[in-house]
């Protein structure tokens, strides 16, 4: 779009192109004390699992060493890492949840 002023001036008007916020996974990592159950819970509470899809993600946390809760933008991701780590400390389990870049 071209506009001109008093003064024949032009002015160009440039479009900003915006960039859609970076993406960050959320992760359980897994240790030998927090009970598969409780996992399942976290799963279920905080990810709105299904308990099929909770089950399956909570084994592969067993036998991986870590299983992808979801991806989310960088606020939701930090917020449910907070959530779960404050959840995991509160009912006394030494669960981990990490969030890294997708």
């Amino acid at each position: 779009m071209v506009a001109r002023g008093h003064e024949d001036t032009v002015l160009k008007v440039e479009k900003n192109k915006v960039k859609p916020p970076r993406m960050f996974k959320v992760v359980l990592l897994n240790d030998d004390f927090t009970p598969m159950e409780f996992v399942v819970l976290v799963l279920q509470t905080f990810f709105a699992k299904g308990q099929e899809k909770a089950t399956q993600i909570m084994l592969k946390v067993h036998i991986d060493g870590m299983g992808l809760c979801g991806i989310y933008s960088s606020d939701v991701a930090e917020t449910k890492v907070k959530q779960v780590t404050a959840f995991a400390r509160k009912n006394q389990h030494p669960l981990k949840c990490v969030m890294e870049e997708a």
